[in-house]
């Protein structure tokens, strides 16, 4: 039997009709509590020796079938739908950090990730260090006595730095580390992290995979061991479970992820190569782009170079804040992953919380902006930008020009 493509599993795998309605389209099953006809059988639920549902902070029938079409996406044995992106992250280095263990984490990451580790992982007693994981003798050389496990993203946020993950993860495990991978950017239909040796996969399911800016989650996916220590030990009882509308929000939105990606990837690559010929950006991150410099492990690991674009004006900070305001298409957002066109300033909103100094070695000049290509037609949104450019030189040229 021929194995079907994952662009037909996104839609058909895991998710069928129902059995006694014939709909299409999955319940949503908001419950909480559930009836046992026996004690005997509540017993073996809460004991896990079924695969049923007891009480609605640990799941219920439709988060259940997120987690199953998840795991099978990603190749995992495993999967669990959390509150937010934040929560799929923090509670998968608490899977395996307590107090006394250190973590490697690559050096640029999202901010939320940096704030969380500097801010309340040491209220853990977890130590961390950021690393260049670029640098394979220098993940080797960072490695302590304590260290358990090795964080990365991979592309990365916002410098899109690509992440050799096999490498790493090799490395890893013969240092006996476990190995998480934020795989946000990429979602499992470019990039299957779990198949390239990780242990964990995280995404913020807020943007790609749920795909249209009305839903907050998580996931997080593995083996069963792992999945069911985070479910029971963590996710329960710090309360960040995700509920059902948002789970059927999601499920429904993964049946477009295909056709979504695919022009995310082209409108991103359009822009990146515009971006590349102007005069008044000096440089531009896409892993799309012969120019970047892991331009050919990119081609290797991932099935698609995705949809964010990272460019750095010719200018500080104001250069920015007049960029980003002239322009009328793109929206200034926090997010990412929309069928809008988003845009924003790593160093003042999303990385805002990381120190200048520490920013800097990051990547994250006062110059960089990150676009989050969306689903408009290419030729407009390049315009817009275009046209944006084109006021912002000019207000700057006129400055320089009564100056002197």
């Amino acid at each position: 039997m021929r194995t079907r493509s994952l662009e037909t599993e996104i839609i058909h795998a895991i998710t069928k009709p129902d059995e006694k309605t014939r709909a299409v389209s999955p319940s949503i099953v908001p419950a909480v509590a559930y009836a046992f006809t026996d004690v005997e059988s509540a017993i073996d639920t809460v004991m896990g020796k079924t695969n049923d549902v007891y009480y609605g902070r640990y799941g219920n029938p439709t988060i259940k079938l997120l987690e199953e079409k998840i795991a099978f996406l990603e190749q995992g044995e495993e999967a669990l739908a959390l509150s937010s992106g934040m929560a799929a992250i923090s509670n998968a280095l608490l899977c395996y950090l307590t107090s006394g263990d250190h973590v490697l984490v690559t050096k640029d990451i999202y901010g939320g990730t940096h704030h969380f580790l500097t801010v309340l992982a040491p209220r853990f007693g977890i130590e961390f260090d950021f690393v260049d994981c670029t640098d394979l003798e220098a993940v080797a050389a960072s490695i302590k006595s304590n260290t358990k496990v090795l964080y990365i993203e991979t592309p990365s946020n916002p410098s899109l730095t690509i992440l050799d993950i096999k490498a790493l993860s090799k490395l890893a495990h013969e240092q006996g580390l476990a190995v998480i991978v934020d795989n946000t950017f990429m979602t499992p239909l470019l990039q299957r992290p779990l198949d390239l040796g990780a242990d964990l996969v995280v995404h913020s399911a807020t943007k790609y995979i749920n795909g249209h800016g009305d839903v907050i989650a998580g996931l997080v996916v593995g083996n069963k061991r792992d999945i069911s220590f985070i479910r029971k030990n963590l996710m329960g009882d710090l309360g960040q479970n995700l509920n059902a509308w948002e789970a059927y929000m999601i499920l429904r939105g993964i049946k477009t992820m295909a056709i979504r990606m695919k022009k995310h990837n082209e409108n991103a690559l359009a822009i990146a190569e515009f971006l590349n010929e102007h005069p008044f950006i000096s440089k531009v991150n896409y892993p799309g782009l012969i120019s970047h410099p892991q331009y050919e492990l990119a081609q290797t690991q991932m099935e698609g170079m995705g949809g964010i674009v990272t460019f750095e004006l010719k200018g500080d900070f104001d250069t920015a804040k007049r960029f980003l305001n002239q322009l009328e298409l793109a929206m200034i957002s926090f997010s990412l992953g929309d069928p809008e066109t988003l845009v924003q300033h790593p160093a003042s909103m999303t990385h805002a919380s990381i120190p200048k100094s520490e920013r800097e070695k990051f990547g994250i000049s006062d110059g960089l902006i990150r676009l989050s290509a969306g689903l408009e037609n290419a030729d407009d949104i390049i315009e817009d930008l275009k046209n944006s450019l084109l006021i912002v030189s000019n207000e700057l040229q006129k400055e320089l020009s009564y100056s002197i």
